[in-house]
């Protein structure tokens, strides 16, 4: 080995567009607990959601975070890796503090049910704060992703809202909404699928908007 070869940058190939996969990821698992909140599922457990917020949503979502860093793409990574940890996050409370004690008196199993209804309202409120400056940032990327963090944005605030008023009303309204972001993301990574396949744009999503990007002169 010379001395050149020791300065010579090392140059990798970029990894394949992992935004697909994490945008897949995400709407599955949001279509899932959104259609329980929805109050679709009367003849289901209502926790089909469960396993693939740990599976899919968490672990191929926060790989797809963990890629985007290899693409040195800072919005995608810290999209899909902070998405990815909240669904492992909400799996981990729905198994671990979501259920009652064991043996827990009627009385004590509804407050701690009261409790726990609260305990997701103060999740999603922080998670509302966090999507409401990657909404603004969205806009740097297409009108496609600028909807799935907009229709997001939306399901989030109803659903602490209801969450936190105790209101099943409002969390089945949060519900529809979140079937619509699931749809949204669905449409969003079909559209990266396709687009990275053939190299040209064949489902639309839309151009940068909002503020200008940076000079680089």
């Amino acid at each position: 080995m010379t001395a050149t070869d020791v300065d010579r940058p090392l140059m990798l190939a970029p990894a394949a567009d992992p935004a697909p996969l994490g945008l897949a990821a995400f709407a599955l698992t949001t279509f899932l607990l959104s259609a329980a909140n929805a109050n679709w599922m009367t003849k289901a457990t209502g926790l089909a959601w469960l396993g693939f917020a740990f599976s899919y949503g968490g672990l191929a979502q926060f790989a797809a975070g963990m890629w985007e860093f290899r693409n040195r793409n800072v919005f995608g990574a810290t999209a899909f890796g902070t998405y990815g940890g909240f669904w492992i996050g909400i799996g981990l409370w729905a198994l671990l503090v979501a259920p009652p004690p064991a043996g827990a008196p009627p009385l004590v199993a509804a407050a701690h049910a009261a409790a726990a209804g609260k305990d997701l309202g103060w999740i999603l409120l922080a998670f509302a704060i966090f999507n409401t400056y990657m909404l603004l940032w969205s806009t740097q990327v297409n009108a496609a992703v600028f909807g799935v963090f907009l229709t997001l944005e939306a399901t989030e605030i109803i659903l602490f809202i209801g969450n936190f008023a105790a209101n099943a009303n409002v969390v089945k309204i949060g519900g529809y909404v979140g079937v619509l972001t699931a749809a949204v993301a669905w449409y969003t990574s079909a559209a990266g699928v396709i687009n990275g396949m053939r190299g040209t744009p064949l489902l639309p999503v839309g151009k940068p908007f909002g503020m200008a990007p940076a000079s680089t002169t």
